[in-house]
Order: C-alpha cells, then sequence, then structure tokens
C-alpha cells in the first residue's frame, strides 16, 4: 500500500516525502476533528471504576512491610583513582 502510495505521488522523491508530511497531517487533523468526536459518543468515559468503593477495606499498618534499611558505605565497593586506569 505504501508503495502504491509512493508511486502515485507525482515528482522526485524530495517533494514525494514532504507531500506524505502534508498527507499525514491532514489525516491527522481529521481524526481530531471530524472521527474522533464522533467516535467519542459511543465509548465508555462514564464508566469507571477507579474510585468507585469495592466495600473492601485497605490493609492495616501490620500487612505493611518493615523499614527500608539501606547498606552504608562500608557495604558499596570502593572506587579505584583515574591514575590507576591508565
Amino acid at each position: 500500500m505504501y508503495a502504491a502510495l509512493w508511486r502515485a505521488l507525482p515528482g522526485p522523491a524530495l517533494l514525494r516525502a514532504a507531500l506524505l508530511v502534508v498527507l499525514l497531517g491532514a489525516v491527522v487533523v481529521a481524526c481530531f476533528e471530524w472521527l474522533f468526536p464522533l467516535v467519542a459518543s459511543w465509548l465508555p468515559y462514564d464508566e469507571t471504576t477507579v474510585g468507585s468503593d469495592t466495600g473492601a477495606a485497605l490493609p492495616g499498618p501490620s500487612a505493611l512491610p518493615g523499614p527500608v534499611v539501606l547498606p552504608g558505605p562500608s557495604a558499596l565497593p570502593s572506587l579505584r583513582p583515574l591514575e590507576d586506569l591508565a
């Protein structure tokens, strides 16, 4: 399909590429101006489940993990000075 479109466009390759960019922009504008608003009436935007009350309780503090302990500087590998790399 893309090869047929490329062959149908007039002019040298640079002009064809510019025409393809313009055509792609026109398709994007047409979708946002006419197609997406038309289809939006059929999409279930109002049927969300986020934030609705499911009746389940949140876990208490005993179910949460303990504090995170990070290793100290002695656990990190030591870095060699730059002059050792030469």
